[in-house]
């Protein structure tokens, strides 16, 4: 038993409250337990202050690191910490003051996700599921593209490892786009291999702006082995970002933010730069170590604490909405595709969307139009034709309505010489139109 535990039972025995020798029997077992939990906090930290000596890319924060835990350890500083993840909890604060990619974690009873990654057959699953991180892949109205991506998958330098087919698919998808939004505000990192394939979808093939990873054992360059085939360097591109954006999903808006490519729209990212991987410590803990960091040839420095700072600061909710404008203002004029009264009405449903036009009564538009009917739920206007979807209606001006989701489509009521409504048309951007005359 140690001195501690000890000097407790002493103070229990002495407690006049303690009548019952199972109480005192059972509190210095809780003594006892509480002893052997310091002793394991001691030896984790221990374990993984080694791993940082012999692992973490500076040398010599990795000793003044190990050195500084062994002291802490040693202080009695961890030996609260009862429960494992308390302990993780509290070493991973410590630690990400110095690198905002130190992470220790504990999971019961098993190794953690991250140890089975090096296996390399699961490292596809890990980041991005069965989607290879591609959340989303669309054409918005204006002849715009959007991909949604949430994490980085593995990709070799095969030209059919199935991630890399993934992101060709998504990116043939908007192929035709006028412009590009790559949404990465959800992106929490993943594999730089993915990370720099997507930058080079949208660069020279010899552009210098791929960042350079310095390891102690040496350095390598982030270049893809098998760039994009046919980049678009032209196509205006936008690329979107929060503070939940890490790691590689940084490094792609640094990288093109950095070579003029493209403008970053959102928050200040995370700050999360230099790569590394898990180590397994033990009794389930685990630690993630820093073992590079990158350097761009453009800035000559990194993203670390610091984060991505846009080029556009909006609130990162209002990002996607900001970028289209941004797009449709500088796609207006250019004929290519897709004709400029789309782009304009996509760019008058934003603008309403954020600042909805006052003063109208909505329940004079309610009613039966012929085969369509116009109703009211929550305080919005609804259309329905007959067993179609309903299509909700959002304010543009006096009598003039566009389909919430689809700003191509507009409804257009109609009045008479006193005032009445007579009817509306239900009118497309492609010059299409239809008319419904209200019912007597």
């Amino acid at each position: 038993m140690s001195g501690a535990a000890l000097e407790l039972g002493r103070d229990l025995l002495h407690k006049e409250s303690m009548q019952s020798g199972w109480n005192i029997v059972l509190m210095l077992c809780c003594a006892l337990a509480f002893s052997a939990q310091a002793h394991d906090s001691r030896e984790v930290v221990g374990d993984i202050a080694t791993l940082i000596e012999n692992n973490y890319f500076d040398e010599t924060k990795a000793n003044e690191l190990a050195r500084d835990l062994r002291n802490t350890a040693r202080a009695g500083t961890f030996d609260r910490f009862v429960q494992p993840r308390d302990l993780a909890s509290a070493l991973t604060s410590r630690l990400q003051q110095v690198d905002r990619h130190f992470n220790v974690f504990w999971v019961q009873g098993r190794a953690a996700w991250s140890d089975r990654i090096s296996a390399g057959n699961e490292a596809p699953r890990v980041f991005g599921g069965e989607s290879y991180g591609f959340r989303t892949v669309s054409m918005l109205p204006g002849g715009i593209g959007y991909i949604d991506i949430r994490s980085f998958a593995y990709v070799s330098a095969r030209a059919d490892e199935p991630a890399r087919l993934a992101a060709d698919a998504a990116l043939q998808l908007i192929a035709n786009a006028s412009a590009v939004i790559i949404d990465l505000r959800n992106c929490i990192g993943g594999y730089a291999q993915m990370s720099s394939y997507l930058v080079s979808s949208f660069t020279a093939a010899d552009a210098e702006i791929f960042n350079v990873v310095h390891r102690r054992d040496g350095i390598e360059s982030e270049r893809p082995a098998l760039p994009y085939r046919q980049p678009r360097t032209n196509v205006p591109l936008y690329v979107l970002v929060s503070g939940t954006t890490a790691s590689a999903g940084e490094s792609a808006a640094y990288t093109l933010q950095a070579a003029k490519r493209a403008l970053i729209v959102g928050e200040r990212t995370s700050g999360a730069a230099n790569p590394g991987g898990s180590f397994p410590v033990r009794d389930g803990f685990n630690v993630f170590i820093s073992i590079g960091t990158p350097i761009n040839p453009i800035t000559k420095t990194n993203w670390e604490a610091a984060g991505v700072t846009p080029d556009v600061t909006v609130a990162s909710e209002l990002a996607l909405d900001h970028a289209q404008r941004l797009a449709l203002e500088r796609l207006l004029g250019d004929a290519s595709g897709v004709t400029n009264l789309e782009r304009t009405w996509a760019l008058e449903a934003l603008h309403a969307r954020t600042r909805p036009p006052r003063g109208l009564v909505l329940p004079q538009y309610v009613g039966r139009y012929g085969e369509a009917e116009i109703s009211m739920s929550n305080g919005t206007l609804q259309l329905r034709r007959g067993r179609r979807a309903v299509l909700t209606l959002t304010p543009l001006r006096a009598d003039e309505f566009f389909v919430a989701g689809e700003p191509t489509q507009r409804v257009v009521f109609e009045r008479d010489s006193k005032a009445a409504i007579t009817g509306f048309q239900l009118v497309r951007s492609s010059t299409y139109s239809m008319w419904f005359p209200r019912d007597e």
